[in-house]
Protein backbone atom coordinates (compact mmCIF):
# COMPACT_ATOMS: atom_id res chain seq x y z
CA UNK A 1 0.00 0.00 0.00
CA UNK A 2 1.41 3.23 -0.83
CA UNK A 3 1.13 6.20 1.31
CA UNK A 4 -1.75 7.80 -0.84
CA UNK A 5 -3.86 4.71 -0.73
CA UNK A 6 -6.36 4.20 2.31
CA UNK A 7 -6.90 0.27 3.80
CA UNK A 8 -9.24 -1.65 2.17
CA UNK A 9 -13.19 -0.18 3.02
CA UNK A 10 -12.12 2.97 4.24
CA UNK A 11 -13.43 6.02 2.82
CA UNK A 12 -11.39 9.35 2.24
CA UNK A 13 -13.34 12.36 3.87
CA UNK A 14 -12.55 15.72 4.09
CA UNK A 15 -14.53 18.68 5.78
CA UNK A 16 -17.90 20.28 5.13
CA UNK A 17 -17.65 23.37 7.08
CA UNK A 18 -17.39 21.40 10.72
CA UNK A 19 -18.85 18.15 9.84
CA UNK A 20 -16.66 16.06 7.85
CA UNK A 21 -18.26 14.21 5.21
CA UNK A 22 -16.70 11.80 2.40
CA UNK A 23 -14.71 13.91 -0.65
CA UNK A 24 -17.38 12.48 -3.20
CA UNK A 25 -19.98 13.91 -1.53
CA UNK A 26 -18.46 17.46 -0.79
CA UNK A 27 -18.97 18.83 -4.17
CA UNK A 28 -22.67 17.91 -4.16
CA UNK A 29 -23.01 19.66 -1.15
CA UNK A 30 -21.55 23.25 -1.57
CA UNK A 31 -23.49 23.26 -4.95
CA UNK A 32 -26.26 23.14 -2.95
CA UNK A 33 -25.28 25.69 -0.46
CA UNK A 34 -25.03 28.49 -3.84
CA UNK A 35 -28.08 26.75 -5.48
CA UNK A 36 -29.84 27.36 -2.17
CA UNK A 37 -28.79 31.29 -2.02
CA UNK A 38 -27.44 32.48 -5.56
CA UNK A 39 -30.48 34.77 -5.78
CA UNK A 40 -30.44 36.78 -2.62
CA UNK A 41 -26.29 35.98 -2.86
CA UNK A 42 -25.17 39.91 -3.47
CA UNK A 43 -27.61 41.11 -1.09
CA UNK A 44 -26.52 38.94 1.61
CA UNK A 45 -23.16 39.84 0.52
CA UNK A 46 -23.68 43.63 1.52
CA UNK A 47 -26.13 42.97 4.72
CA UNK A 48 -23.05 40.89 6.07
CA UNK A 49 -20.04 43.21 5.44
CA UNK A 50 -21.90 46.01 5.32
CA UNK A 51 -21.40 46.88 1.70
CA UNK A 52 -17.08 46.57 2.83
CA UNK A 53 -17.08 43.60 0.48
CA UNK A 54 -17.23 45.82 -2.36
CA UNK A 55 -14.30 47.64 -1.31
CA UNK A 56 -12.38 44.51 -0.90
CA UNK A 57 -12.85 43.34 -4.37
CA UNK A 58 -11.79 46.97 -5.66
CA UNK A 59 -8.79 46.66 -3.94
CA UNK A 60 -8.19 42.92 -5.54
CA UNK A 61 -8.70 44.96 -8.89
CA UNK A 62 -6.09 47.46 -8.52
CA UNK A 63 -3.68 44.59 -7.20
CA UNK A 64 -4.74 42.45 -10.45
CA UNK A 65 -3.37 45.59 -12.62
CA UNK A 66 -5.47 44.60 -15.38
CA UNK A 67 -4.28 45.76 -19.04
CA UNK A 68 -5.95 46.69 -22.04
CA UNK A 69 -5.69 43.64 -24.39
CA UNK A 70 -5.20 40.80 -21.62
CA UNK A 71 -7.80 37.83 -21.28
CA UNK A 72 -8.42 37.36 -17.71
CA UNK A 73 -10.21 34.17 -16.02
CA UNK A 74 -12.29 34.73 -12.99
CA UNK A 75 -13.10 31.73 -11.23
CA UNK A 76 -15.95 31.48 -9.10
CA UNK A 77 -17.12 34.24 -10.90
CA UNK A 78 -20.55 33.61 -9.50
CA UNK A 79 -22.68 36.74 -9.74
CA UNK A 80 -20.17 38.70 -11.58
CA UNK A 81 -19.03 41.45 -9.01
CA UNK A 82 -15.35 40.96 -10.17
CA UNK A 83 -16.44 40.77 -13.79
CA UNK A 84 -17.60 43.95 -13.88
CA UNK A 85 -15.07 45.57 -12.53
CA UNK A 86 -12.33 43.60 -14.60
CA UNK A 87 -13.80 44.35 -17.87
CA UNK A 88 -13.63 47.79 -17.53
CA UNK A 89 -9.88 47.61 -17.59
CA UNK A 90 -9.42 45.25 -20.13
CA UNK A 91 -11.48 47.07 -22.92
CA UNK A 92 -10.73 47.81 -25.41
CA UNK A 93 -10.02 44.16 -27.19
CA UNK A 94 -9.49 42.25 -23.75
CA UNK A 95 -11.89 39.42 -22.87
CA UNK A 96 -12.82 37.56 -19.57
CA UNK A 97 -14.36 34.13 -18.87
CA UNK A 98 -16.35 34.02 -15.90
CA UNK A 99 -16.20 30.14 -14.43
CA UNK A 100 -18.35 28.87 -11.70
CA UNK A 101 -18.84 25.20 -10.64
CA UNK A 102 -23.20 26.68 -9.85
CA UNK A 103 -25.26 27.32 -13.04
CA UNK A 104 -27.68 29.22 -10.50
CA UNK A 105 -24.70 31.84 -9.54
CA UNK A 106 -23.28 31.62 -13.23
CA UNK A 107 -27.14 32.63 -14.56
CA UNK A 108 -27.32 35.29 -11.81
CA UNK A 109 -23.84 36.79 -13.18
CA UNK A 110 -25.19 37.03 -16.77
CA UNK A 111 -28.21 38.20 -16.33
CA UNK A 112 -26.25 41.77 -14.12
CA UNK A 113 -23.70 41.85 -17.19
CA UNK A 114 -26.75 41.96 -19.57
CA UNK A 115 -28.43 44.36 -17.64
CA UNK A 116 -25.55 46.80 -17.37
CA UNK A 117 -24.71 46.36 -21.09
CA UNK A 118 -21.64 44.58 -20.58
CA UNK A 119 -22.32 41.90 -23.96
CA UNK A 120 -19.12 41.76 -25.67
CA UNK A 121 -15.38 40.27 -24.79
CA UNK A 122 -17.60 38.39 -21.77
CA UNK A 123 -17.97 34.35 -21.93
CA UNK A 124 -19.84 32.21 -18.65
CA UNK A 125 -18.46 28.69 -18.04
CA UNK A 126 -19.64 25.70 -16.15
CA UNK A 127 -16.53 24.49 -14.61
CA UNK A 128 -14.81 22.88 -11.97
CA UNK A 129 -11.59 24.78 -10.53
CA UNK A 130 -10.06 21.52 -9.70
CA UNK A 131 -10.03 20.60 -13.64
CA UNK A 132 -10.81 23.39 -15.59
CA UNK A 133 -11.17 23.04 -19.43
CA UNK A 134 -9.06 25.26 -20.62
CA UNK A 135 -5.56 24.60 -22.13
CA UNK A 136 -2.16 25.95 -20.79
CA UNK A 137 -1.09 28.95 -20.74
CA UNK A 138 -4.37 30.76 -21.77
CA UNK A 139 -4.23 33.52 -19.42
CA UNK A 140 -2.93 36.59 -18.31
CA UNK A 141 -4.79 37.18 -15.43
CA UNK A 142 -6.57 35.07 -13.22
CA UNK A 143 -8.74 36.11 -10.00
CA UNK A 144 -10.32 34.24 -7.40
CA UNK A 145 -12.72 35.85 -4.82
CA UNK A 146 -14.17 34.08 -1.65
CA UNK A 147 -14.49 30.62 -3.43
CA UNK A 148 -11.46 28.37 -3.12
CA UNK A 149 -12.40 27.96 0.79
CA UNK A 150 -15.19 25.48 -0.50
CA UNK A 151 -13.28 23.68 -2.98
CA UNK A 152 -13.17 19.53 -2.23
CA UNK A 153 -9.02 20.21 -3.23
CA UNK A 154 -7.86 23.84 -3.13
CA UNK A 155 -4.26 22.05 -3.91
CA UNK A 156 -5.91 20.97 -7.13
CA UNK A 157 -7.48 24.48 -8.20
CA UNK A 158 -3.80 26.13 -7.38
CA UNK A 159 -2.29 23.73 -9.69
CA UNK A 160 -4.81 24.51 -12.40
CA UNK A 161 -4.54 28.08 -11.98
CA UNK A 162 -1.21 27.56 -12.59
CA UNK A 163 -1.29 25.82 -15.41
CA UNK A 164 -4.06 27.94 -17.43
CA UNK A 165 -1.48 30.86 -16.68
CA UNK A 166 0.31 32.49 -19.12
CA UNK A 167 4.20 32.71 -18.57
CA UNK A 168 4.56 36.26 -16.79
CA UNK A 169 0.76 35.91 -15.81
CA UNK A 170 -0.25 36.44 -12.43
CA UNK A 171 -3.01 35.09 -10.02
CA UNK A 172 -5.35 36.79 -6.70
CA UNK A 173 -7.06 35.05 -4.30
CA UNK A 174 -9.26 37.11 -2.55
CA UNK A 175 -10.43 35.05 0.57
CA UNK A 176 -11.47 35.32 4.77
CA UNK A 177 -8.59 34.76 6.73
CA UNK A 178 -7.20 34.82 10.13
CA UNK A 179 -7.76 38.60 11.93
CA UNK A 180 -4.50 39.91 13.32
CA UNK A 181 -5.29 42.80 15.05
CA UNK A 182 -5.23 42.32 18.66
CA UNK A 183 -9.43 41.35 20.25
CA UNK A 184 -10.59 41.43 17.05
CA UNK A 185 -10.99 37.72 16.60
CA UNK A 186 -13.02 37.56 19.72
CA UNK A 187 -15.21 40.55 18.60
CA UNK A 188 -15.45 38.40 14.86
CA UNK A 189 -16.43 35.23 16.42
CA UNK A 190 -19.34 36.75 18.05
CA UNK A 191 -20.85 38.29 15.24
CA UNK A 192 -19.85 35.54 12.64
CA UNK A 193 -21.43 32.51 14.59
CA UNK A 194 -24.46 34.61 16.62
CA UNK A 195 -25.61 37.07 13.76
CA UNK A 196 -24.54 35.85 10.47
CA UNK A 197 -26.51 32.73 10.24
CA UNK A 198 -29.45 35.03 11.36
CA UNK A 199 -29.52 37.24 8.96
CA UNK A 200 -28.95 34.21 6.49
CA UNK A 201 -32.60 32.71 8.20
CA UNK A 202 -34.19 36.10 7.55
CA UNK A 203 -33.13 37.38 4.88
CA UNK A 204 -32.31 34.62 2.18
CA UNK A 205 -34.67 31.97 4.17
CA UNK A 206 -31.68 29.19 5.01
CA UNK A 207 -30.48 29.29 8.15
CA UNK A 208 -27.87 26.06 7.78
CA UNK A 209 -26.50 27.43 4.54
CA UNK A 210 -24.79 30.59 6.16
CA UNK A 211 -23.80 28.51 9.09
CA UNK A 212 -21.91 26.13 7.18
CA UNK A 213 -20.40 29.60 5.21
CA UNK A 214 -18.56 30.92 9.13
CA UNK A 215 -17.89 27.08 9.88
CA UNK A 216 -16.05 27.08 6.09
CA UNK A 217 -14.00 30.63 7.08
CA UNK A 218 -13.23 29.08 10.11
CA UNK A 219 -11.46 25.98 8.67
CA UNK A 220 -9.47 27.45 5.74
CA UNK A 221 -6.05 28.39 6.59
CA UNK A 222 -4.44 31.41 7.80
CA UNK A 223 -2.33 33.42 5.83
CA UNK A 224 1.00 31.93 5.68
CA UNK A 225 0.17 28.77 5.32
CA UNK A 226 -1.95 29.37 2.44
CA UNK A 227 1.20 31.73 0.99
CA UNK A 228 3.22 28.27 0.93
CA UNK A 229 0.46 26.59 -0.49
CA UNK A 230 0.42 28.70 -3.80
CA UNK A 231 4.22 28.40 -3.77
CA UNK A 232 4.20 25.01 -3.59
CA UNK A 233 2.13 25.28 -6.83
CA UNK A 234 4.47 26.78 -8.65
CA UNK A 235 3.85 30.57 -7.75
CA UNK A 236 6.51 33.04 -6.96
CA UNK A 237 7.02 36.52 -5.49
CA UNK A 238 3.65 35.28 -3.07
CA UNK A 239 2.67 38.24 -1.25
CA UNK A 240 -0.05 38.76 1.20
CA UNK A 241 -2.53 41.63 1.69
CA UNK A 242 -4.35 41.89 4.18
CA UNK A 243 -7.57 44.04 4.48
CA UNK A 244 -9.44 45.08 7.60
CA UNK A 245 -7.58 43.22 10.53
CA UNK A 246 -7.00 40.52 8.65
CA UNK A 247 -10.09 39.38 8.26
CA UNK A 248 -9.80 39.06 4.86
CA UNK A 249 -6.83 38.77 2.81
CA UNK A 250 -5.27 39.24 -0.94
CA UNK A 251 -2.85 36.29 -2.08
CA UNK A 252 -0.80 37.57 -4.96
CA UNK A 253 1.20 35.39 -7.06
CA UNK A 254 3.05 34.81 -10.76
CA UNK A 255 3.64 32.55 -12.86
CA UNK A 256 7.67 32.94 -14.00
CA UNK A 257 8.31 29.78 -15.87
Amino acid sequence: MTEHELPEGEVSTTHFGYQEVPEAEKEKLVRGVFSSVASRYDLMNDLMSLGVHRLWKRYTVDLARPRRGERALDLAGGTGDLAILLHKRLQPGGSIVVSDINPEMLAVGEKRLADKGILSGVEFVEANAEALPFADQQFDLVTLAFGIRNMTHPERALAEIYRVLKIGGRALILEFSHPRWPGLQQIYDLYSFNLLPKIGEIVAKDRDSYQYLVESIRRFPDQETFRMMMEDAGFARVDVHNLSGGIVAIHRGFRLD
